[in-house]
């Protein structure tokens, strides 16, 4: 039995894989209130909703299972389950402990074509910004720190720091157009960008960290918001995150 009817639109043929558009019209759900926490769906009637397959409906909740934006129980059922600031925290521990050191290893790289690669993303930020394209400048963003931990030449950081970065994209935890906009989002990028190709580590790594740890108190508040606590960003950040001065 599931506890809530589901009021979807059926999805459209598209070239994205089914499992990704599924993955982005339960967000949508959620986001709109349309899929509420803590009720009950299952598969078979998510799938009826959409006008799909059970298949690819499957694969995207395991995915958002992995993530732990849903909880599976028994005959199918499954529930919203929204991100809780903790888990935000210590995926922005994790954030920090990696990418700063990558920052610094990538302000002594040379390579003329990383130099070149940096310059062509910030372009590409900066024009998807303006035009408010909040999906391609996800991906520029997604884009920019890879390449700087591609640049730092550590492949089990790069592999962790895109696994974080994906979970944080399925919960949709995004603070772009909610508690700050595409440009502001990339004018914090800005002085990363023009440390690294002034080959100034130091600065390089303090606006990384600057970045992350408003990224990551932002998204915290955003929660804290519909939740009924007297905890604060700065409780919740300090526990999770005990090596930040």
């Amino acid at each position: 039995m599931t506890d809530a009817k589901l009021d979807l639109e059926l999805l459209p043929p598209s070239t994205v894989r089914r499992m990704e558009q599924v993955i982005a019209a339960v967000r949508a759900a959620i986001d709109d209130g349309r899929m509420k926490p803590g009720l009950k769906y299952s598969v078979y009637q998510l799938a009826e909703a959409l006008g799909i397959s059970r298949t690819p409906v499957r694969e995207a909740l395991l995915r958002l299972e992995e993530a732990g934006l849903i909880k599976f129980e028994a005959r199918q059922g499954f529930r919203i389950v929204l991100p809780q600031p903790k888990e935000i925290a210590e995926i922005f521990a994790v954030r920090l402990a990696l990418e700063l050191p990558a920052v610094r290893r990538a302000a002594g790289t040379t390579d003329p074509s990383f130099r070149r690669a940096l310059i062509m993303n910030r372009q590409l930020m900066q024009s998807a910004a303006i035009e408010g394209n909040k999906s391609v400048f996800a991906q520029h963003d997604f884009q920019l720190h890879d390449l700087i931990l591609e640049a730092a030449d550590n492949g089990c950081s790069r592999a962790i720091v895109t696994s974080l970065r994906e979970t944080i994209r399925l919960l949709g935890a995004s603070t772009a157009g909610k508690t700050r906009s595409l440009t502001e989002i990339e004018n914090e990028h800005a002085p990363i960008i023009a440390a690294i190709l002034a080959g100034d580590s130091n600065s390089a790594e303090a606006a990384m960290r600057d970045h992350l740890v408003r990224t990551g108190k932002l998204l915290i508040a955003q929660v804290l918001q519909n939740e009924d606590t007297n905890i604060t960003v700065e409780d919740i950040w300090s526990s999770a995150i005990s090596f930040e001065n």
